[in-house]
């Protein structure tokens, strides 16, 4: 029994060790310093950060906190949140966490430490967004297409929630929000009782604006998401089996986004930079429409756009949403993503 014993603590520190050290090689890899704060690691001038605290006085007092893009890309005095927003003391990556329950912004329940493109100053003006090449109007944009490339680990997810609920135990690491939905929303989930975790992205239907709200004859929103596997699987319930083509908590992996066009790549990586390397790609004509099939959706192409990037955490206390709780952060109620790459081109 001693024997046995010691052999799994050995086993447990070997692997330990090889976790770091891949953080450790991907942290090099993208010159990061510990010392450093987040703007000073990664280029945060074209973004805003929403974070999961109450603001205290100004015009945003009583809302979720907003750090806009001026405070945040300073690199001079740069802005952390020793909570929700800081580097990592050991590699200098950015590490974003979002509790179970915290404020939130207007059309959420989900509480969020995430980044939001923002390519202009203000958000009512046409600059700040970007379309696809086709739109009637893409010279009044801020951009035409853009790319997204993320490397990064998830490192926790809330370890309460209802296994039946997609949202419980998940969380959202990169988006592109349109002007009401969203053409692309990449998720982690983890059950508590696996070892692996999943890779899913959404694309969610884009009726027109009468029709936003609207239900089909069984009283299911025409609005929906409609989910693709990457790694794993988006919807396992509790007595699943481990999806062994997933993701550990911790393990390193990366995403990039690329509108060009009208088409929206995405390529997903698991395991990149070593002999292990897998890839998925899919690519998405956003001027389309009928998505799959569903006549209700009309794509995109005449739609603006941006980009986000952290941690929106799917698991919340509201009734009949996720059925998750908020114990603290010490009981596990929360999610966090530490990103080693976060780069935007537009």
């Amino acid at each position: 029994m001693r024997k046995l014993q010691l052999s799994v603590l050995i086993a447990t520190i070997v692997a330990g060790s090889a976790v770091a050290s891949v953080e450790t090689d991907t942290a090099k890899k993208f010159n990061l310093d510990p010392a450093k704060a987040p703007a000073q690691n990664f280029d945060l001038t074209n973004w805003k950060i929403t974070l999961p605290e109450l603001t205290k006085t100004g015009k945003r007092k009583g809302k979720a906190l907003e750090i806009d893009k001026t405070q945040l890309g300073n690199t001079e005095t740069p802005y952390a949140h020793p909570e929700w927003f800081y580097t990592n003391k050991d590699t200098g990556a950015l590490v974003f966490v979002a509790p179970n329950e915290a404020p939130t912004t207007p059309n959420s329940k989900n509480t969020r430490s995430e980044l939001r493109a923002m390519l202009a100053e203000h958000y009512g003006e046409p600059k700040n967004n970007f379309v696809v090449a086709s739109h009637p109007d893409a010279n009044e944009y801020g951009a035409i297409g853009g790319q997204l490339k993320a490397t990064l680990s998830v490192d926790h997810v809330s370890v309460s929630g209802n296994p039946k609920k997609n949202g419980a135990y998940s969380v959202v690491i990169g988006q592109i929000h349109g002007s009401d939905n969203e053409p692309l929303k990449i998720s982690y989930r983890k059950l508590p009782n696996h070892e692996y975790g999943s890779i899913a992205w959404n694309y969610e239907l884009n009726p027109i604006p009468e029709l936003q709200d609207a239900k089909d004859e069984n009283g299911k929103k025409l609005r929906q998401d409609i989910r693709h596997n990457v790694f794993g699987e988006y919807n396992l319930r509790e007595n699943a089996a481990d999806p062994q083509d997933g993701i550990k908590l911790g393990e390193i992996f990366s995403y990039e986004v690329n509108v060009t066009g009208d088409t929206m790549h995405l390529l997903f990586t698991k395991n990149p930079g070593t002999d292990n390397e897998v890839t998925k790609t899919f690519a998405v004509d956003l001027t389309k429409g009928q998505y799959q099939g569903h006549e209700v959706d009309e794509g995109y192409g005449t739609d603006w756009m941006y980009y986000k990037a952290g941690a929106y955490n799917q698991c919340n206390t509201k009734k009949n949403s996720s059925d998750c709780q908020w114990r603290g952060m010490e009981s596990g109620d929360y999610t966090q993503a530490t990103f080693y790459q976060l780069e935007l081109n537009q």
